[in-house]
């Protein structure tokens, strides 16, 4: 079965089991015409290292908003962007809490408990308006979300063009090359505001409802559930050893989980739901 990866990275198949994508058509985290070319400071590899995200590939790239705005951001993991301000917060709240662990797996970063959240879809022009089939995705994501008992933090959806006062708003990327999506990591008791995501029109809503809840995940404090070898992707590469920024929720397998929402690469055959995991990582972390 195909696995495609989240993220800015890779030109991927859209088609299931009739067509594969040969090696060469995929783009590796250093690789890829998007990059912008700039050497990473120290001090961010530090605060990478700190976050046990992985070191060997960092790098700066455009990131895009929801009205058509730029700015020069980090990327990580193929799905988690960063800026510099927010890496380094993250890092130096990593530091007070080393130490402190708590299994699937999360950031010392989290979203405040009991916290309602406001999410909106974004419905404006110039191609970053999310289509009807992914507001209904967003729409089933976040009933993922609601719906269980026993997790302290909630979700108010909206949908308009008002994104500005939202704790996290969902929109898509026209810009961006692949299929997949990418978000960041809560930091002040807020959850990180901007879920991308992009060449979903090809896939079910089932996918992109699964898309959206895994990047929705990120954002509330997940890291991949495959985080030391990215297997979904069929690959053997860990993301960064665990202890700081990759701490197991009690309760949750410490091995592979073939059916988690949060692993690294997604198949065309999902369908969207937590799995049992998913699901107690969510009620020990909030």
């Amino acid at each position: 079965m195909k696995k495609f990866k989240y993220g800015i990275l890779g030109a991927l198949c859209l088609s299931f089991v009739m067509i594969s994508c040969s090696k060469d058509e995929e783009v590796n985290a250093e690789e890829g015409s998007a990059n912008i070319t700039k050497e990473i400071p120290q001090e961010v590899i530090d605060a990478a290292g700190t976050l046990e995200l992985n070191t060997n590939f960092i790098k700066y790239d455009t990131f895009y908003f929801p009205d058509g705005t730029s700015e020069e951001r980090l990327f990580f993991e193929e799905d988690i962007v960063l800026s510099e301000d927010e890496l380094f917060t993250l890092a130096e709240a990593a530091e007070r809490n080393e130490g402190n662990g708590s299994r699937q797996y999360r950031t010392f970063n989290l979203v405040s408990q009991g916290r309602n959240i406001s999410i909106i879809g974004y419905t404006g022009g110039g191609g970053f308006g999310l289509s009807s089939k992914e507001r209904t995705a967003l729409q089933w994501a976040v009933n993922n979300y609601n719906r269980l008992s026993g997790v302290s933090i909630s979700f108010t959806l909206t949908f308009g063009t008002d994104w500005q006062t939202k704790d996290m708003v969902v929109y898509r990327n026209p810009n961006q090359s692949g299929s997949g999506g990418s978000a960041g990591f809560p930091s002040n008791g807020l959850p990180y505001q901007f879920v991308q995501i992009f060449g979903l029109s090809g896939y079910s809503t089932n996918v992109n409802e699964h898309v959206i809840t895994h990047e929705i995940g990120h954002s509330v404090g997940f890291r991949h559930t495959d985080w030391f070898s990215r297997q979904s992707c069929g690959q053997n590469v860990n993301e960064g050893s665990g202890g700081v920024g990759a701490v197991h929720v009690s309760g949750t397998p410490t091995g592979y989980d073939s059916t988690s929402v949060m692993l690294a690469c997604f198949s065309s055959s999902e369908d969207g739901e937590f799995n049992g995991n998913d699901i107690t990582a969510l009620r020990n972390m909030y």
